[in-house]
């Protein structure tokens, strides 16, 4: 076989890994639940495009509290 053809699967494993972690943050953040389920749906039916306009327009800092440093 040639080695194009695993390419597809390991770039879906990695969109799929994406993907959760984009969920999970929604689910994690402090939108409303009618706009934590949007954004999930527009995920995970456009998964690459989701996850782009996500990423993009999602105002990810505004409903995330932050991260704080362990140390």
């Amino acid at each position: 076989m040639h080695p194009a053809a695993y390419s597809g699967g390991f770039l879906g494993l990695v969109v799929f890994i994406l993907d959760l972690i984009a969920v999970f943050e929604v689910i994690n953040s402090s939108r409303s639940v009618s706009s934590k389920l949007l954004w999930s749906l527009l995920i995970f039916l456009f998964p690459i495009f989701g996850l782009i306009i996500y990423f993009l327009f999602g105002g990810r800092e505004e409903y995330n509290g932050g991260y704080e440093t362990i140390a």
